[in-house]
């Protein structure tokens, strides 16, 4: 068939003799021939001799050939009208290269990774896919395989806005039998981007803001990152899944970010960043590349070049210990840190590793004793991907020794200790400290009462006083949610659904889904996808099961929370558990009243009293098609001061971390769910704005705000 390569062979148009075209059929369907013995006719013959496994680079035996790619044709057989050259002349090649591979893989340990044109070839098609697109872990195989097509050390990479690029439009038909495409149509989502982006003061990410930043600026890249990655899993989550096929929302959003210039801190430094604080946490290795904690969004080391005499000299700036490796993690003040490299990513061929880049880094910053950033991966209890991560940023630490040791294969790996500065906030101490209050409540300081709750909700709150002698608030009964005085008369007849399986994504037939505007509201996860006016779930008359998708504010407590005394408001709460950002939290229970029944003015009455008819500020990242206050079908006041549930010890704040939301059931119950602005670290308090009283209207008490906040308007309602 070789003959017909040449340019001279294109048959003219209607002289295809159609008789004599072959049978094509696939390679992996072809039966290998192999040449008979001397001597005999055929190879079918009983007498033929055994087969003979002969490898691909030779040497051949009489009668064999190499094939390509194994072959290299001479400079005389480069004649375009003999393109292959005869066997006897070919030449093996001693390394060969597969077809589809253009660059070698790299070595990496510790999450350094290189990556080839292959893997970014199919960045969106990776090996390993997640039955829910939030539902996503950290697989270093598929940041790889999205990520190789840029480089997150440069400021702009023109081929990250182009990540997953489609490539024509094949399809093929779900289980459903819908046709689907079969990659992720990126004009759809970059179009979604920029018109969810143009909602946002994007201009004031100048230069100086893009190369240090302050606390200010990195909330706001965070938060602005996160509703852009939920605005993307719920424009993927409307697809149906593809067996094969890995979606990748929180890469492409940083992606989109970077390209944009919204980032910042990019001049590299040894130390802190400004901006972020010992404490923070991140669910997603992009953030710590858009606020410049830890650049790489792949590599474990992260350092720098600094010249000395006429050579530069790396120093490590920041390492992210993930748990993958051989590193000791159990002790809160030290940590033994093992290096970069030392395996082949494609056939996990082990080798010793080499002092070199940020191994090299590692071994100068110990001579040189500069601080270095330590950010710890710890297992994400509440997401169901096993290899899915919360990045602890645990402060400053200086190297103090290293040395080389065996890894389980027996390989030459680096070892360095590293020991935590002094002076810094508790991060992953607490977090051990926490791990054991869980196994022995008796081990936490202050503990007044195990179970607040008594067992009202799934989880237990504890009550805890650890600052006076106060033993606990004014009592009141508890229930975990909110109670009517009365039927509520529905103007119209509700809309149940008949999911029996629970309400799916893109499903417009349920009328839940066509109430929330063609879109579930949540993430398998719990996570609100984005900031609305109103949300539907779904209520009594549906037919879906309790554990359905669309009742997440229904279900109870899902983190661990506490109630706690502070030293100038009263009881607070906050959580045990790291809460990500637009994760559910608790409802306001209470008792629904008439507002004209409460008198204003009464310490012990309007101390309790979550009033929806007040005017919130809109949260400052809120995008421009949700910004709008919060629709309520009727006023909601609800009076939790004789009996209710944690959201009743929730502080005010001019700056909160905790947002409410409005949560309709069968078109007549109106809830109030609070979500989390932001990521929120363990032990943090949990507050949100009391809002402000309408002109005009009866007035509560004035009191003075203590939250102590930058943007603090002094007092609160």
């Amino acid at each position: 068939m070789e003959q017909g390569l040449g340019s001279e062979s294109v048959p003219v148009s209607g002289s295809v003799d159609k008789s004599r075209v072959l049978n094509v059929r696939p390679l992996r369907c072809l039966v290998p021939m192999f040449p008979s013995p001397p001597g005999t006719s055929s190879i079918s013959s009983p007498q033929a001799s055994p087969f003979v496994c002969v490898p691909p680079t030779g040497p051949f035996p009489p009668g064999v050939s190499p094939f390509f790619p194994f072959l290299i044709p001479t400079e005389s057989q480069q004649n375009p009208q003999t393109p292959f050259a005869a066997p006897n002349q070919a030449k093996p090649i001693p390394s060969p290269v597969p077809i589809t591979s253009f660059r070698t893989p790299t070595q990496h340990a510790n999450g350094n990774a290189g990556s080839s044109k292959r893997s970014s070839r199919n960045r969106t098609t990776g090996v390993q896919s997640q039955p829910d697109a939030d539902g996503y872990g950290d697989s270093q195989n598929q940041n790889d395989q999205y990520l190789s097509g840029f480089s997150m050390h440069v400021t702009s990479a023109e081929d990250t806005g182009k990540t997953g690029r489609k490539r024509g439009n094949s399809q093929r038909k779900t289980r459903s039998g819908r046709e689907a495409n079969s990659t992720t149509p990126d004009v759809d989502l970059d179009a979604v981007a920029n018109d969810f982006l143009t909602s946002f003061n994007l201009m004031g990410f100048d230069t100086v803001r893009r190369a240090d930043g302050d606390k200010e600026t990195v909330r706001y890249i965070l938060m602005l990152y996160s509703l852009l990655r939920r605005r993307l899993t719920q424009v993927e989550d409307s697809k149906e899944a593809i067996p094969g096929v890995t979606r990748r929302p929180d890469l492409r959003a940083g992606a989109i970010l970077m390209n944009k210039g919204v980032r910042t801190n990019m001049t590299k430094r040894v130390g802190a960043v400004p901006g972020v604080e010992v404490g923070d946490i991140f669910f997603f290795r992009m953030e710590m590349c858009l606020v410049g904690l830890h650049a790489p969004s792949m590599g474990g080391i992260d350092y720098m070049s600094f010249k000395v005499s006429l050579d530069d000299e790396p120093v490590a700036l920041s390492i992210v210990s993930s748990g993958s490796y051989e590193d000791n993690m159990e002790d809160g003040d030290a940590l033994i840190y093992s290096g970069q490299g030392g395996i082949l990513r494609r056939d996990k061929t082990m080798m010793d590793q080499k002092l070199e880049k940020g191994n090299l880094a590692l071994e100068k910053s110990l001579h040189r004793g500069n601080e270095v950033r330590v950010i710890r991966g710890v297992k994400d209890e509440a997401n169901p991907a096993p290899t899915a991560k919360i990045y602890l940023y645990d402060g400053l630490y200086k190297i103090s020794e290293s040395w080389v040791d065996k890894d389980k294969s027996g390989c030459n790996v680096f070892k360095y200790k590293l020991v935590r500065a002094g002076g810094q906030p508790e991060a992953f101490t607490l977090w051990k400290s926490i791990k054991q209050w869980k196994n022995d409540i008796t081990s936490r300081v202050g503990v007044i009462l195990p179970d607040l709750t008594s067992g009202a909700e799934r989880l237990p709150v504890c009550l805890v006083n650890d600052v006076d002698h106060e033993k606990g608030p004014a009592y009141f009964t508890y229930f975990p949610s909110l109670k009517y005085p009365k039927p509520v008369d529905s103007l119209q007849s509700p809309l149940s659904c008949t999911c029996r399986g629970g309400c799916q994504p893109g499903d417009l037939n349920c009328p839940c889904i066509q109430k929330n505007g063609g879109a579930l509201p949540y993430t398998s996860l719990g996570i609100l996808m984005s900031f609305k006016s109103l949300i539907h779930e779904c209520g009594s008359s549906c037919l879906c099961p309790p554990n359905c998708r669309n009742r997440i504010s229904q279900a109870g407590l899902k983190v661990r929370l506490e109630v706690f005394r502070t030293k100038d408001k009263g009881w607070g709460l906050r959580s045990w558990d790291p809460i990500r950002a637009g994760a559910f939290i608790c409802e306001y229970a209470g008792e629904v009243v008439d507002k004209s029944t409460i008198q204003f003015g009464s310490e012990n009455e309007d101390d309790y009293i979550f009033d929806a008819t007040r005017t919130y500020e809109p949260v400052e990242v809120m995008p421009g098609n949700s910004d709008d206050s919060p629709k309520l079908p009727f006023p909601l006041v609800i009076n939790a001061n004789k009996g209710g549930n944690v959201a009743r010890f929730m502080n005010h704040s001019c700056t909160p971390n905790v947002y409410w939301q409005p949560v309709l059931r069968e078109q007549s119950y109106l809830h109030v769910a609070f979500f989390a602005i932001s990521h929120i670290p363990p032990m943090k308090e949990l507050t949100y704005d009391y809002g402000t009283v309408q002109s005009g209207k009866a007035e509560p008490r004035r009191k003075k705000c203590l939250c102590g906040l930058l943007k603090c308007r002094g007092y609160f309602y």
